[in-house]
């Protein structure tokens, strides 16, 4: 059986989550200084669009199983083996370097093996948190928790643009192996609690349950009032945001002439911006007219977007102001859809169908960023930039004025749960 969360689990969860944060920090920097490395290596928009797509493509496929290991192996043993194998796939990197044979397509081969880890990680550590934080304690923890990630993401480009200026790759990339040996551990100190065991479930029971539910997840969605459309507004967005994570780095140093330290400071106004954006989020107790503000706010997001193409060159104020801009917007409007959802879906099938969305949402990014790289050599960065926003305006629009979405009332949730339970009852 599960153990219950006490205040020596809480204890023994903040010593390890110390140790995580602390990982995180050397992961960002390492992340960011490769990229840039491939970046000024190639100078090309093909080489980052396929770094990305690669890193990004085993999370988004395989998370959803892992997920489901998360609950079934021992998390302890899970969470330090992967973080062991990630550190060593760095340590590959930096013998590359070393013996002067890295180029940048065996570079990003490797580091994709780190998507791979991190696909094992991200469930693991999540499924941690409620064994081990009293409930009474969780919406603060996971509170202060998205803070200290947001501030170790606002602080580590940054970090890592000012040390690319001073030393060489390959002593960068020790910072990684150097921050795991910290993260290590709290994680061998600490006892993480049991999951409850389910190893006498056959694969073939485990296989009918996983499609049964995924087929509920649908049929709930589709009955639910709008819901469909928001889902395919949200997976057409992200199609068009994907290329912009992808080309900054190529966008800051051939478009505006820019160095490593451009780009950490862009990336600190965006996660800046969202700080402050989740500080409003928490404050404001209730969002009235939901489904209103929800669209414009995406069509103010999209909207900012152009910023990014039609902004004179080497101008950064203009760049920092729109895409902190973007970082205030976002938080909002994810609280929004989040709120439609947890209010809007039957308790008892939650599960189901945050497991359909997040299947869709991310499943639709990796074909956003493999055709970013293409996009851009052929129409140029600003361009990408620019038509991306002009059709995600356009998108959001059509879709409020040709749709019933409009119509959908999500401050009166009884309403909409009465229709349900009718569809249901029929």
């Amino acid at each position: 059986m599960e153990e219950l969360a006490d205040q020596g689990t809480f204890k023994s969860y903040l010593f390890f989550w110390s140790g995580q944060l602390m990982s995180l920090m050397g992961s960002l920097i390492v992340q960011f200084a490769i990229t840039w490395w491939i970046t000024v290596v190639t100078g090309s928009a093909l080489y980052l669009s396929l770094g990305t797509f690669l890193y990004f493509l085993p999370m988004v496929f395989l998370t959803p199983i892992t997920g489901v290991l998360a609950d079934r192996w021992d998390r302890k043993k899970l969470i330090a083996f992967v973080d062991s194998f990630q550190s060593l796939v760095t340590v590959w990197i930096i013998v590359l370097f070393y013996l002067g044979i890295a180029d940048p397509l065996g570079v990003i081969l490797i580091n994709s093996l780190r998507g791979v880890f991190q696909a094992f990680h991200m469930p693991a550590v999540s499924a941690v948190v409620p064994t081990m934080v009293p409930k009474e304690k969780l919406s603060r923890i996971n509170g202060v928790g998205y803070l200290f990630t947001s501030l170790i993401q606002l602080i580590g480009p940054v970090i890592g643009a000012v040390l690319i200026a001073f030393i060489s790759l390959q002593f960068i990339l020790w910072l990684d192996v150097i921050t795991f040996s910290i993260a290590i551990i709290p994680l061998l100190l600490i006892k993480i609690p049991n999951v409850k065991n389910i190893t006498e479930i056959s694969e073939q029971t485990r296989t009918t349950s996983f499609k049964k539910d995924f087929k509920e997840g649908i049929t709930t969605i589709r009955i639910i009032p709008g819901l469909v459309i928001l889902l395919l507004l949200d997976m057409i967005l992200n199609f068009l945001v994907a290329p912009v994570n992808v080309l900054l780095p190529l966008f800051i140093k051939d478009v505006h002439l820019g160095t490593a330290l451009d780009l950490a400071f862009l990336s600190m106004f965006l996660n800046g911006g969202m700080i402050l954006g989740a500080l409003i989020t928490s404050l404001k107790k209730d969002w009235k007219h939901k489904n209103s503000i929800y669209f414009i706010g995406l069509m103010i997001l999209m909207g900012l977007l152009s910023i990014l193409g039609i902004a004179p060159t080497g101008v950064f104020v203009v760049l920092w102001i729109g895409i902190g801009m973007v970082g205030l917007v976002l938080p909002i409007i994810n609280t929004i859809y989040m709120t439609i959802i947890q209010t809007t879906v039957p308790p008892d099938k939650m599960g189901r169908v945050s497991s359909v969305i997040q299947s869709l949402s991310s499943a639709i990014f990796p074909i956003g960023i493999i055709i970013a790289g293409p996009l851009a050599e052929a129409i140029g960065i600003r361009s990408v930039f620019i038509y991306g926003s002009l059709i995600g305006v356009l998108a959001v629009f059509m879709i409020w004025r040709f749709t019933k979405i409009r119509h959908v009332n999500y401050d009166n949730v009884d309403l909409i749960l009465e229709k349900i339970n009718n569809i249901n009852g029929k």
